[in-house]
């Protein structure tokens, strides 16, 4: 049966009459939730083409060419892409854009002047403050016509109407400027401090300078962003190497691996880091081994070559056997008891995992067993800070042993959950979580994607032995070449630099602060 569709004068006639309209028109009319659901779409996709088409502005800041552009997004952020070199990534906001700075060239000329006149590096800082100030206004102007003009022209294209046209390009500024409000909410001026590398960035940690440079010269978010542009500058004027780590004399680097799991690749990355980072002691927080046999000791004999202190902890996948083999290669220190030792100017203390479980079916015993550990270890602290002696760094490799020693030692590292995590427990004690060095091993092809091998850079103050910042490194697992480099600093550092002081050169408890992982 065909539909009748009645002039539009005669349903407005009838409206205003109070005469019921019949069933069959009303199925005629467009249902509103639908209408709304077309009108977003709409939108959305036309903002999107708008800031992909005409939402780029290029901006000279300091010495390069820079282009800058908002991308959707869900988790905000900012990306900075530093061809060929890699990107870093930055969580400065929370916000469903994100701002792409892309570094396309240095500029001949103002790079020469700076070469040929270094005094004006001091000023640089200014400039690019002034640079990037400028460039995002810019970029928001034109990003706001790119939205509009977007969504407006989709809008018509779609419905044929200038009317519901402007209805949806002012919808799409109205979100812009949310987007925008929401990202200056929730601004993070840290986020610079800490940033993620990737690519050939990853193996330059220079790019933020060493951790002594970070605590002392944190000022604001628009400096430190003109360091990081100066030292990109200073990347590009090297064109052959990357620079090398610059080694602080009052910088101690400490490097923790765990869970190697018979991975033999993972000597290889760890005489790397060794020789990158100027790297001054080693810590293992165990399950070097896997099932801790005899025949797995010839395993262990390139420790021997790393050429710097190795300090060792028992893990529950490590066996006597094992332990008896550790301490006949040189320069390795076996912590097994709570008995302190001073190893390139840190005190450890650490004990062995009370379990040998290599067959994981086997019980474990529960956490009772490990608490103990703990206690033991805990009791020993307090023994060495009543004899004057106080202990910087305690290790054990399940958390669970480690979370005993808190209010008792600044730092605590532990490992057995292949994954990195961090807190600062109830009593002041902050507990580093190390993942996996070996990328779990062969365990690594049980998931669906293999384990990324995990090490940390630990930086601490030569004076005051206290931890100032580290670097957290994540290497794709089995089958990957992916790499990435996250900095970060303690609390207490970050919030002493904030009130214009410096971290204190004497030992002393770590405020509680909420899990950060």
């Amino acid at each position: 049966m065909a539909r009748v569709r009645l002039p539009a004068a005669a349903l407005r006639t009838r409206r205003a009459r109070g005469t019921r309209l019949p069933a069959l028109e009303l199925a005629a009319r467009p249902n509103p939730w639908l209408c709304a659901l077309g009108l977003t779409a709409v939108v959305l996709v036309g903002a999107w083409l708008g800031l992909l088409i005409v939402g780029n502005v290029r901006a000279p800041v300091g010495p390069m060419d820079t282009t800058m552009a908002l991308r959707p997004s869900l988790t905000g952020g900012t990306k900075i892409n530093v061809s060929p070199l890699g990107a870093l990534t930055l969580d400065s906001h929370v916000a469903p854009v994100r701002l792409d700075v892309n570094v396309d060239q240095l500029d001949p000329l103002r790079s020469q002047a700076l070469v040929d006149h270094p005094e004006r590096l001091s000023g640089l800082q200014d400039e690019v403050a002034h640079d990037v100030e400028h460039g995002t206004l810019d970029l928001a102007v034109r990003s706001g016509v790119a939205v509009v003009s977007g969504a407006t022209a989709l809008g018509l294209a779609v419905y044929r109407r200038p009317r519901r046209a402007l209805a949806a390009g002012g919808l799409a500024l109205a979100l812009l400027a949310a987007s925008g409000a929401t990202a200056y909410a929730t601004w993070n001026p840290k986020s610079v401090l800490e940033p993620r590398f990737s690519g050939l960035l990853s193996s330059a940690p220079s790019v933020v300078g060493n951790a002594r440079s970070i605590v002392t010269e944190f000022d604001v978010y628009q400096k430190e962003l003109a360091r990081l542009v100066t030292n990109v500058t200073k990347l590009y004027d090297v064109t052959s190497t990357l620079p090398a780590y610059q080694p602080d004399p009052a910088t101690l680097r400490v490097l923790h691996v765990s869970d190697i799991h018979l991975n033999p690749a993972s000597w290889k990355i760890i005489a790397s880091l060794v020789e990158q980072y100027k790297v001054n002691v080693i810590v293992d927080s165990g399950d070097t081994m896997d099932h801790g046999t005899a025949a797995e000791n010839g395993f262990l004999d390139p420790i021997g070559d790393l050429g710097v202190p190795y300090v060792w902890v028992r893990g529950n996948h490590d066996s006597l056997t094992t332990q008896r083999y550790l301490r006949r290669i040189k320069n390795v220190h076996v912590l097994d008891d709570g008995r302190a030792q001073t190893i390139a100017g840190l005190r450890f203390a650490g004990i062995g995992d009370p379990q040998f479980t290599p067959d994981r079916s086997t019980p474990t015993g529960g956490d009772a067993a490990e608490r103990l550990a703990g206690d033991r270890l805990a009791s020993a602290l307090r023994d060495q800070a009543a004899a004057g002696t106080p202990v910087d760094v305690a290790i054990a490799h399940e958390p669970a042993a480690a979370r005993e020693t808190d209010g008792e030692v600044p730092l605590v590292l532990a490992g057995h959950l292949h994954h990195e995590g961090t807190e600062v427990m109830k009593y002041g004690t902050r507990l580093r979580i190390e993942g996996s060095t070996g990328g779990s091993g062969l365990r690594a092809v049980e998931g669906k994607y293999p384990d990324p091998i995990e090490a940390s850079i630990l930086y601490f103050d030569r004076d005051s032995r206290r931890l100032q910042a580290w670097d957290e490194i994540k290497l794709g697992g089995l089958g990957l070449t992916t790499a990435e480099v996250s900095r970060h600093l303690p609390e207490e550092v970050f919030d002493q630099r904030l009130r214009g002081g410096l971290p204190s050169t004497t030992p002393s408890p770590t405020a509680p602060s909420p899990t950060r992982s």
